[in-house]
């Protein structure tokens, strides 16, 4: 999920994974898989950065789970080794 604000201001939470296209006419309009469209304020290379960081944090295991095995096996759904 990304956080990215409406024309009007009002933030708006959006599931990454459904994002089908971005257009920029000259406003960002975001159309989803559902066939959903929303114009935000947020450029095309914005929302790309944090669909990017969105992806990034759930492949890659933060600092606490390097520290503690039991953690990152729950966290990826598997089972801690030991």
């Amino acid at each position: 999920m990304i956080y990215l604000t409406r024309l009007n201001h009002t933030p708006v939470v959006v599931n990454a994974e459904l994002i089908e296209h971005i257009e920029t006419t000259p406003d960002t309009v975001i159309s989803l898989t559902t066939g959903q469209k929303f114009m935000v304020l947020e450029s095309t290379e914005e929302i790309i950065r944090r669909v990017i960081n969105f992806r990034r944090a759930i492949v890659t295991p933060t600092v606490a789970d390097t520290q503690d095995p039991a953690r990152a096996a729950k966290a990826s759904g598997g089972v801690p080794e030991g």
